[in-house]
């Protein structure tokens, strides 16, 4: 297993890749830049490398798509949730083994994969967003302070709620930026976001750009659903592949 300085270009060319992916989807760069670099490099790092990219990408985001604080009102009951959960399950995970977060990060990009392959869930009523919104930040909160990745509960959300492109790339980028705050506190107060870390973190915010800006230009010229489920094919092997190497 590398040292983070050995592994520098591995890294910068995992966030260029998981960038183009998000600009071309509008979601996937934490659990594709946590997957792939918990191949080669302890989990704790790359957990804690992904912070600010996470927030700047998604800054990049919410202004590009002009996504305005009417989408904070619609969503304020899930962001709220969301950063409060995220913060208090971030004091834990400091503690965990590096098995235990493989695992923790294999089960979250499995089921986020496995999910959105397997179809469209039911939809939900406009009489439970509330509790369906309460429901979806708590339990992303939860997973992202024990991974960085917290996409599975909010996609699936938003599925749910039949939610269109537009809409669904507007909320995705202000769910994320919500939860990247709390994420880079918390992580900071328990030592994963440190002087070694934080640095090489910032410093990936470039690549993640320029992957942002490439996926942009993609995005109209793929099959978004082909790509799609491209990306979610490569997730699921990589997530149980994580998985194996904790267990073996």
């Amino acid at each position: 297993m590398p040292p983070i300085d050995d592994a520098f270009v591995l890294v910068f060319a995992v966030f260029l890749f998981a960038g183009a992916v998000k600009g071309t989807l509008g979601i996937g760069l934490p659990t594709i830049s946590v997957g792939l670099m918990s191949q080669f490099l302890p989990p704790q790092t790359a957990i804690a490398l992904v912070v600010f990219p996470i927030i700047l990408s998604n800054i990049w985001q919410v202004f590009r798509e002009k996504a305005g604080w009417q989408t904070v009102r619609k969503y304020w009951i899930l962001m709220a949730t969301l950063a409060c959960s995220l913060w208090l399950t971030t004091q834990v995970s400091a503690g965990l083994s590096s098995e235990a977060l493989l695992v923790a990060i294999g089960v979250a990009i499995v089921i986020f994969a496995a999910s959105s392959l397997i179809g469209r869930p039911p939809q939900i009523p406009d009489r439970h967003d509330r509790i369906a919104q309460t429901a979806a930040g708590l339990s992303a909160g939860v997973l992202g302070g024990f991974t960085s990745i917290w996409s599975p509960p909010f996609v699936t959300y938003l599925v749910a709620r039949r939610t269109d492109a537009d809409e669904f790339v507007r909320a995705t980028g202000w769910f994320i930026l919500i939860g990247g705050v709390p994420l880079a506190i918390g992580f900071w107060q328990t030592g994963l976001l440190n002087g070694a870390t934080a640095p090489l973190s910032l410093a990936m915010v470039v690549p993640s750009l320029i992957g942002f800006a490439l996926g942009e230009r993609l995005r109209g010229k793929l099959s978004p659903d082909g790509f799609r489920k491209a990306i979610l094919w490569m997730f699921l092997i990589m997530g149980l592949n994580l998985i194996r190497r904790a267990l073996v």
